[in-house]
This record gives structure tokens, C-alpha cells and sequence, in this order.
């Protein structure tokens, strides 16, 4: 996760197990005006997303005023609505602990009036704060309600779909993008060479867990994005590495020995071979 916007680079499945429903969270990439072939290519996963789900959830954060971004993002969402499938569209306000009760009210109004400007109107709209989990559980229940019945698509207890090797280069971007400047993180790509149990490295006698060595690559598209990325003497990449490493080793459940390059990739947002070899 990011602050910025336009950071999330693939579809991230969450799985919330109900012991009457299954509801797969889809996270993808923000719907925005491109300006590179990276960006198109990005707005292309989500128009393909977007077709393929029984519901979707149009956030608006509850401390920001209703602009031209997210009328862009009501706009695309408008024509899904009004298709031969029309597909649901739920509002969720997010940050409402952020914000007064009178200004709630107000961007909840402002919410309805962005749908009413574009002839449309919300399958529901539901106020909500992660961070105290208000009304979480009752936004699960509406996004189920829009769900058609069918199968479990995964085992109960299963929480998240994503490959190690996607897990992990998300946690060392994340690492990565901290406290950087604002151009850097659109010129950011990470792709995770190995993943390699060191052998021997367990002792199952003592409950010694194994050491893998993890090799990344950070890819930047300017020497001075290289430099940041590094920082004076390599003292910023040793903490990228360092913050990293705890989060791989609590998803591998393992010690983990990360070596981390960064390389130079000159425009890569718009070079098509380049986007091939990192995975776009």
C-alpha cells in the first residue's frame, strides 16, 4: 500500500470466509487518465476486472471533497451501470472517523449528487472506518447481498491468493516508497529473481526455522532515482532492506537473507519490451 495514488501495480485477491457466504475482495489498480503505456496497460486490468466481478466498491475517502478524479472513475463506472448487466455499484465512504457528524452528512450528500449528476444511482451507499472498524462488518453484509449464489471458489481459512513472489516484491516496494520523493513511485518496479531455501539451513531437533535468500531487483528509470532509492553510502536501501525482511519472514514463516539491486531501466513506463520483462 501507498499513499499516492496510481501505485498499485496488480489485482490483489482478499478472501473474507462467512460460514453462509464467501465474499472475494478484488483490489486493483485506480481507474485514472493515463499519461504513459504503463498507465493503459494498468486501466486495461481494471476495465477487465471490473467484467468479470457481481459487485463493485467505489471508494470515497469521507476527509477529501468529491473532484474531478473521482467523477472520472464515476463516468467509466456510470456505463457498467447502465449496461444489458448493470452491474451494482456500492458507494462506500471511507475515513468517516476523520470528519465531524455534520461533515459526514455533507459528503454523503455530495456522494448522492455526484450520482444523480450522471443519471445513476448507488446500490447502496455505507459509511465506513477501517481503522476502528466502523461499520465494517455491515458493508460485508451489503456487498454480499449483491453476490449471485454459487460454490466456494476457495478452501475456508484461506485468506489471500497472491503467489510469495507477488507478496513479496509488494512488501519490498512498500519498503521502498516510504518517505520518497513524489515522482519516484510511478518509476518504481520490483521483480523478485529467487527465492531459495538455503540447504541445511533447518533443524527440525531444535525448531531452527530455514533460512531462504531472497534476490530483488528495484528497477527506477534515472540515475538520480537510482540515487535516491540507495541514499548516501547505501544507508536508505539498507533500511528499505531491513524493514522488508520482517515482513517477508513473517509471510514465509522463515529467516530470510535479502540481497536487493537496483538497476536503471530507462523509461520504462513507455517501453514496450520493458514493460514485457517486468511483468506488464
Amino acid at each position: 500500500m501507498s499513499h499516492r495514488p496510481q501505485t498499485t501495480r496488480h489485482t490483489i485477491r482478499g478472501i473474507v470466509n462467512r460460514p453462509n457466504a464467501q465474499l472475494i475482495l478484488v483490489d486493483t489498480p485506480g481507474l485514472h487518465r493515463p499519461r504513459t503505456l504503463l498507465g493503459q496497460r494498468l486501466n486495461d486490468l481494471v476495465a477487465g476486472t471490473l467484467s468479470e466481478v457481481d459487485v463493485i466498491a467505489f471508494c470515497l475517502p469521507a476527509d477529501q471533497a468529491i473532484g474531478p478524479g473521482d467523477r472520472f472513475i464515476a463516468e467509466q463506472l456510470a456505463s457498467l451501470m447502465t449496461s444489458r448487466r448493470k452491474m451494482p455499484v456500492v458507494a462506500v465512504v471511507t475515513k468517516a472517523d476523520t470528519v465531524s457528524k455534520g461533515k459526514l452528512a455533507e459528503h454523503l450528500m455530495s456522494v448522492e449528487e455526484l450520482a444523480n449528476s450522471l443519471e445513476i444511482k448507488w446500490a447502496d451507499i455505507v459509511p465506513v472506518s477501517a481503522v476502528g472498524g466502523y461499520q465494517i462488518t455491515e458493508l460485508e453484509n451489503v456487498l454480499i447481498s449483491h453476490l449471485p449464489e454459487g460454490p466456494e471458489l476457495y478452501p475456508d481459512g484461506e485468506l489471500i491468493d497472491e503467489p510469495e513472489e507477488v507478496m513479496v516484491g509488494e512488501l519490498v516496494r512498500e519498503a521502498a516508497l516510504e518517505g520518497v520523493r513524489d515522482e519516484l513511485p510511478h518509476s518504481l518496479a520490483v521483480v523478485v529473481d529467487e527465492i531459495v531455501e538455503r540447504e541445511g539451513s533447518a533443524n527440525p531437533e531444535t525448531g531452527k526455522p530455514p533460512l531462504y535468500d531472497v534476490r530483488v531487483s528495484l528497477y527506477v528509470e534515472r540515475d538520480s532515482q537510482k540515487a535516491i532509492v540507495i541514499g548516501k553510502g547505501g544507508s536508505r536501501l539498507r533500511e528499505v532492506g531491513t524493514k522488508a525482511r520482517q515482513g517477508i519472514e513473517k509471510l514465509l514463516g522463515a529467516r530470510v537473507y535479502l540481497d536487493l539491486h537496483v538497476k536503471v531501466a530507462k523509461d520504462w513506463q513507455r517501453d514496450p519490451k520493458q514493460l514485457r520483462k517486468l511483468g506488464f
